[in-house]
């Protein structure tokens, strides 16, 4: 029996038709995957179904009799709930009060009875190990305690129909396993799950049907069983994807960054969580940064993109210090970004996608002259851009970023990191938000640049990406690096155990040559 029908869904915004006469059902008790590529349309349609957006044409069903959704207040009362993509809490508040926010049960003189409120939340928490500290801020949390926070608040609201929308695109692993274990736990109790994803294995391992949509229009549904992975992806994308990497013989040339005995000390308690860590990356590889989320990897990119400054140590890029150099001196002299967080440090979401694309270029001509800004070069550039990497946008350069999918942000992001040419590029969680197409287009952009005598340093948590990519893996433990090691000399398993704190090496010092240190007094003394 279908819980939920959506039949013939169309939906518009200024210069795109996001979904084109779209029929999705859902049976009770199920796992349904949503599948498609950035932009395919699949967070609208359950926007539409929470109440976020009002579709121009078509019905919504509830076991068969019509329904009308104007706000997520009323697909509350239909018993339907939404985790976001990007988690709709309160940073400032705990994690009870963003789970009972709006639904506050109260004693009398209108005071919240906490205790009863917490017991509630404490129950559900061992029904579905979800555990979670209820009296944490959510500023202080993980990202994967932040996800069940935002689960635990649609099943504190007793909510039947549980949308997912790309929940593990920030998990560690096995924050990812947990949550499939949770999602099957969910479906045994009889919810319904909608789940929007674009990664194939996590489809095949947790979902009963698949639908696929592209370009906005209803592809088609399938049985997961029934089904291979070559063949949702050709469904997806509309053609063959290379799953495979081909790897030219790694060629190493001039160090590029050096990072020497670096600390940076926790605002919150106060402990290094970058740990005297010391690294170099040449020109010519890719060094991965590897670890479970929450070992210092985040506060190292902080640090060496410029974004904090560290307590102790120094960071050279081609051969300067550029401890006290500022985030824009960094990008004009040899640094490119791709931030971990695309919505805080990556895009400006008010302004226009082709002001974005231009956003480390904008005082530099031909994009200014004298200080004021050529604006037909920004759309000119940024139309190369879109067009080069296919980055999707109902209005061209006009679009506000805000608007866009997520992918299809981290595409723009990405397009104009490595546009800039630079010897250095600090990718952190790259493909995060990418459909298994983009993927395939990233990774082999990042072998491109490498190949072409570029130095990065890569940061995933993903180690599929760690060992396709990689040439080198350093495995960060509790802000130390415990693991320096060519990747094709270790194996899952092994890497498994160090990120873990199981095993550790010994380090050995990490620094420049006589030679290369020659450089790094006359670059000084210029």
């Amino acid at each position: 029996m279908n819980i939920i029908e959506m039949r013939n869904i169309t939906k518009r915004f200024p210069g795109i038709v996001a979904n084109d006469n779209v029929t999705f059902e859902l049976r009770k008790g199920e796992i349904h995957a949503i599948l498609g590529e950035n932009g395919a349309g699949k967070s609208t349609l359950m926007s539409i179904l929470f109440g976020m957006y009002k579709q121009d044409e078509g019905q919504i069903y509830k076991n068969g009799e019509p329904i009308e959704i104007n706000s997520p207040n009323d697909a509350n009362d239909y018993g339907i709930g939404m985790v976001h993509q990007h988690f709709k809490l309160v940073e400032i508040f705990s994690v009870l009060d963003n789970i009972i926010m709006g639904v506050e049960t109260v004693k009398k003189f209108d005071i919240i009875d906490r205790k009863k409120v917490e017991q509630d939340i404490l129950k559900l928490c061992d029904l579905y190990a979800l555990q979670v500290d209820t009296s944490a801020l959510i500023e202080d949390i993980t990202v994967g305690m932040q996800q069940r926070t935002e689960i635990l608040k649609m099943l504190y609201r007793e909510n039947e129909i549980l949308i997912f929308d790309e929940p593990t695109a920030v998990l560690t692993p096995q924050e990812i396993d947990q949550l499939m274990i949770t999602m099957k736990n969910l479906a045994k109790e009889g919810k319904s799950i909608i789940f929007i994803t674009h990664k194939l294995d996590e489809i095949v391992t947790v979902c009963d049907r698949v639908t696929v949509l592209r370009r906005g229009k209803h592809i088609n549904t399938v049985d997961v069983k029934g089904v291979t992975k070559e063949e949702l992806s050709k469904m997806m994308v509309g053609r063959d994807v290379d799953f495979t990497l081909d790897k030219n013989p790694i060629h190493l040339a001039e160090p590029v960054l050096l990072v020497k005995d670096l600390v940076v000390v926790s605002e919150f308690h106060k402990k290094n969580v970058v740990d005297h860590v010391s690294l170099k990356v040449n020109k010519g590889e890719i060094v991965c940064i590897a670890g479970i989320d929450g070992n210092g990897q985040s506060e190292l990119a902080y640090a060496i993109s410029g974004l904090i400054k560290p307590h102790h140590g120094d960071i050279y890029l081609n051969y300067v210090n550029v401890n006290k150099k500022s985030i824009r001196f960094r990008n004009d002299n040899g640094m490119s970004h791709i931030p971990e967080d695309r919505h805080k440090y990556g895009l400006i979401l008010q302004d226009s996608l082709g002001n974005n694309l231009a956003l480390k270029k904008y005082h530099l001509s031909p994009f200014q002259k004298h200080n004021i800004i050529n604006n037909e070069e920004i759309i000119k550039f940024g139309n190369k851009l879109i067009d080069i990497y296919d980055i999707r946008s109902g209005e061209g350069v006009l679009t506000p970023s805000g608007s866009m999918s997520g992918g299809n942000q981290q595409k723009a992001i990405i397009a104009r990191e490595i546009d800039k040419n630079n010897d250095f590029l600090l990718a952190v969680q790259t493909v995060r938000g990418l459909d298994v197409g983009a993927v395939e287009f990233a990774h082999k952009e990042l072998l491109r640049q490498r190949d072409e005598g570029k130095g990065i340093l890569l940061i995933s948590l993903d180690l599929d990406e760690v060992f396709s990519v990689s040439d080198r893996v350093l495995v960060m433990y509790q802000g130390k690096i415990v693991k320096d090691v060519l990747t094709k000399d270790i194996s899952v398993d092994e890497l498994g155990l160090y990120m873990a704190g199981i095993k550790r090496d010994d380090i050995p010092e990490v620094t420049f040559s006589e030679e290369e240190w020659k450089k790094v007094s006359e670059l000084h003394e210029k």
